[in-house]
């Protein structure tokens, strides 16, 4: 393969990891994966995303707080802000809303969403979005706080067409995980063929996800290869074709530093 993927959305931090690190990042190497984003999910694991960050050179991060934590600190928007003062911090989020895990009043998760989005725009870097069951109220909140106007990307995308023209007009884009490669993902395979190519990401969302031939198993970045096999069928187009749109749109919309 001349050019080299970009897993655009992993959690190489989370505790399933621990120790294997340097191991997991040789196999991205090994399976023609050249860069990883470490999406933040809290403040308290941010310092073991910067560390893991600063040991890796061809590992990014975002900062932000998920929209499924409840408890720990809550980020405001200085604190946002100070913490993606880093040139490999290159978003803000994971961020957004999700209503599949909660009921009752959620005002909590879109204030935090707000905040995040005013803390990208200040800060100038684009947002990873998270939305699960909530699609009517992150779209109208990002048009309401103008998050076009810094972009990012709708992470793990799990909605219908009619979403992602809605996301892309917007000025997103869409991000692709191992759920495409599932037999029964019918609607994701549809967004995937059709999501343009100059506007598309692939990613694992490691270590959930595994895609096939994996499915069940322990997700990690070097299997976003299989993402990349099954997008690139599905819109017909060789792999190296969709890895090199894939990897030049990560590094334009992130504007990371040292693309080989």
């Amino acid at each position: 393969m001349n050019s080299l993927l970009v897993d655009s959305h992993c959690h190489l931090d989370f505790p399933d990891f621990q120790g294997r690190e340097e191991e997991l990042v040789g196999a991205m190497t090994a399976n023609g994966v050249g860069w990883a984003l470490i999406a933040g999910v809290n403040l308290e694991r941010f310092p073991g995303v910067l560390a893991l960050i600063g040991r890796f050179p061809n590992l990014y991060a975002a900062v932000g707080v998920h929209p499924d934590t409840r408890d720990g600190d809550e980020a405001d928007e200085n604190t946002l802000i100070r913490l993606a003062d880093h040139p490999k911090v290159v978003a803000i989020g994971e961020t957004g809303l999700d209503y599949y895990r909660f009921e009752g009043d959620l005002d909590w998760q879109r204030e935090r969403f707000r905040t995040h989005i005013r803390a990208a725009r200040r800060a100038r870097k684009p947002l990873i979005i998270h939305t699960r069951e909530a699609a009517a109220d992150t779209l109208r909140i990002l048009g309401e706080e103008e998050g076009g106007e810094v972009g990012g990307v709708f992470h793990c995308f799990t909605e219908t067409r009619a979403v992602a023209e809605a996301a892309l007009a917007l000025g997103f884009h869409i991000s692709i995980s191992g759920i495409v490669t599932f037999k029964n993902a019918l609607q994701i395979k549809e967004v995937a063929s059709f999501v343009p190519l100059d506007r598309l990401l692939v990613e694992t969302d490691a270590p959930y996800l595994a895609p096939v031939p994996h499915r069940g198993k322990l997700n990690h970045p070097a299997l976003v290869l299989h993402v990349a096999e099954e997008v690139a069928r599905l819109k017909g187009i060789s792999v190296e074709e969709l890895t090199r749109a894939t990897t030049a749109n990560f590094f334009r919309l992130f504007g990371a530093s040292d693309h080989a």
